[in-house]
């Protein structure tokens, strides 16, 4: 269905390459560009639209006076993994080509997505430290975003594990569903059966209770090692990529990073990853500012 019309803004809806996206433009005339904003929706990769966004993203064009540009991205399990991250990667790639088009400061292009739309957010602009063919994005926002698959025991897993709507146990059965793997998995994953101990090992500087502040650690108590099932490891391997998994990104990539705002909730299974992954960028230089909302859930 068509955008609702609203007084302040030209709502139009466009492909990007083959990409949906909606666009959302300020009416009222600008002395100078503006900046524009790429915002990717949350909803495991499996629900959630620009339809469903549309309210929150006229919201901050309106309030913060910039292009906004929702992006539609395909949803599994009609479309496959990795076609979402793909999709968002395309439709930032168009945007930052034409965004002079829509009167945009090419030098304040932000990054911003949700749930799992902060892992798109976060993968993209991973992949984007590599590129030299394109303006350098300006910030990343990443609201309650998820940003590793190897460790559903943190302090916050533990603590929020029956908190709706994301619970512990549903956020592991839609990873599952968005990858299309078999949910008898859920078990062995939730227990940390598919994480070799060369992972383990590896990933610890990065990936660690010990690195959570303390604050936030109330109640939670350390999980006895489990067994490593590798027939879980060879069906769930995805996990360990970056596109899923963005925390385990190299250094020579996070330091490489925009500036970034990272929302936190306090009941929120995925409060952990925003914390760590604010660590990494801290400890790689990176200007962080951070937001956290308390009594705030998912």
């Amino acid at each position: 269905p068509p955008a609702c019309r609203d007084s302040k803004l030209f709502i139009k809806d466009l492909h990007f390459d083959e990409v949906p996206v909606r666009i959302y433009l300020p009416r009222e005339p600008s002395a100078s560009k503006r900046r524009g904003l790429i915002f990717f929706h949350g909803g495991c990769g499996i629900f959630g639209s620009i339809r469903s966004y549309d309210r929150i993203c006229r919201s901050i064009a309106n309030q913060s006076d910039s292009v906004v540009v929702s992006v539609g991205y395909r949803l599994s399990p009609e479309h496959k993994y990795p076609t979402q991250t793909q999709d968002c990667l395309t439709a930032t790639l168009h945007f930052l080509k034409a965004a002079e088009n829509y009167g945009v400061d090419l030098q304040r292009v932000i990054i911003c997505g949700d749930s799992v739309g902060g892992t798109f957010a976060t993968s993209t602009c991973q992949e984007l430290v590599s590129r030299r063919d394109t303006p350098k994005i300006r910030a990343q926002v990443l609201i309650y975003p998820f940003l590793q698959a190897l460790n559903f025991n943190l302090p916050s897993y533990q603590q929020n594990a029956f908190i709706p709507f994301l619970s512990r146990e549903r956020t592991v059965h839609f990873i599952l569903k968005y990858l299309q793997k078999d949910s008898t998995l859920k078990e062995a994953i939730l227990a940390g059966s598919h994480v070799p101990e060369s992972a383990t090992l590896k990933y610890r500087k990065w990936i660690n209770p010990d690195l959570i502040p303390e604050t936030f650690k109330l109640g939670y108590k350390p999980l006895l090692p489990t067994s490593f099932l590798p027939q879980v490891y060879e069906e769930t391997k995805e996990l360990f990529k970056t596109r899923i998994s963005p925390l385990l990104a190299e250094d020579a990539v996070v330091c490489c990073l925009p500036d970034t705002c990272i929302i936190t909730c306090e009941h929120d299974v995925l409060r952990d990853d925003g914390l760590l992954y604010k660590k990494r960028l801290e400890d790689n230089k990176v200007k962080v500012s951070w937001h956290h909302v308390k009594e705030g859930f998912h």
